[in-house]
């Protein structure tokens, strides 16, 4: 199991911090979009390192055309020696309409095609194939020998999905090269449905298992000084993601469903501190691991050996530090 680390995406630490997974031994630095552009840190981690992989977790696939995320994808994974993932996301529609003022509509059927685009771009770079990608939702007709990047010795980057319910989950299976699940989740959760809904995915295409990726983030509380805060943080935080209406799914798979109209009720009160304590000792254990440090690995692998490929960790850069 691979063990990959989020990073905060701060400009001025990003050699810094691509430099310490790599000497931590971690397999992978992430770099969000959330306040930061994804990209800007990865190109900045990529000079100061040689061997970790370097993963936008995720860009914004949706607040993008397939081309321009095209051109710096590669220009990454080239600059990086063929180091770079390239992690997308659709985000949600408010976000995408009235953030980034861009169109939303049917977002699995939208991802597909993107990361098709995606493909027959770096396809007519790499081996002259002529450009004569129409879909739906995007067409790109035009590449002339000015704008074309030609092949690279690297190959084009891999494609992660980021996806929560099963018509993504089943976009990830049918066109990625992963999956990057969504930290609100649980083992049983996991197994029985995140995981069937990919493998329907894949059958779909004529895939296998091994040809995708299955990463997902760690929800932890460690045992120590911080551990009463943590508690609560990590409380707020499921309370939050529990008050969404599209996760509310991982809740009704332990009979939970009325918890998940109870927070979602307390969140369009603004009631944040209820939505906390609204979490009691058992679910907090069931989606987050509770352990000593020592404990941590063997808890990770309790949960999620056999089911995933790669874990995401962002609570403590030393915890699984392999240096």
């Amino acid at each position: 199991m691979k063990i990959d680390i989020i990073c905060n995406g701060e400009l001025a630490t990003a050699g810094d911090a691509g430099r310490s997974a790599e000497e931590g031994g971690y397999d992978a630095a992430l770099f969000p979009e959330i306040a930061h552009d994804p990209f800007l840190p990865v190109a900045l981690a990529a000079q100061a390192t040689e061997r970790v992989e370097l993963i936008t977790g995720i860009a914004v696939a949706f607040a993008r055309n397939p081309m321009s995320v095209a051109v710096t994808a590669n220009d990454l994974h080239r600059l990086s020696g063929g180091r770079f993932v390239l992690g997308l996301g659709s985000q949600i529609k408010p976000h995408i309409t009235k953030r980034f003022s861009m169109p939303w509509s049917h977002p699995a059927a939208r991802m597909r095609e993107y990361v098709m685009a995606l493909r027959a771009i770096w396809a007519s770079w790499e081996d002259g194939t002529p450009l004569d990608f129409r879909g739906d939702f995007y067409t790109h007709t035009l590449m002339t020998p000015m704008f074309d990047q030609g092949p690279s010795e690297h190959g084009p980057p891999k494609v992660f999905v980021a996806a929560v319910g099963p018509a993504m989950t089943r976009v990830a299976g049918e066109v990625a090269d992963g999956l990057m699940a969504h930290g609100f989740t649980t083992p049983a959760y996991f197994r029985d449905v995140t995981m069937a809904h990919l493998a329907d995915g894949l059958a779909a295409a004529g895939r296998s298992r091994a040809d995708v990726e299955v990463t997902v983030p760690l929800m932890m509380v460690v045992d120590g000084p911080d551990r009463e805060k943590s508690l609560q943080a990590t409380r707020m935080q499921l309370g939050f993601y529990g008050s969404t209406p599209a996760y509310r799914p991982v809740l009704e798979h332990h009979g939970w469903g009325d918890l998940g109209d109870e927070l979602n009720r307390l969140s369009k009160a603004g009631d944040w501190v209820a939505m906390g304590e609204a979490i009691d000792d058992e679910v907090l254990e069931t989606f987050a691991i509770v352990a000593d440090r020592d404990d941590i690995a063997a808890a990770v692998r309790e949960r999620f050996g056999g089911l995933v490929d790669r874990v995401q960790t962002g609570v403590d850069p030393d915890l699984f530090r392999q240096g």
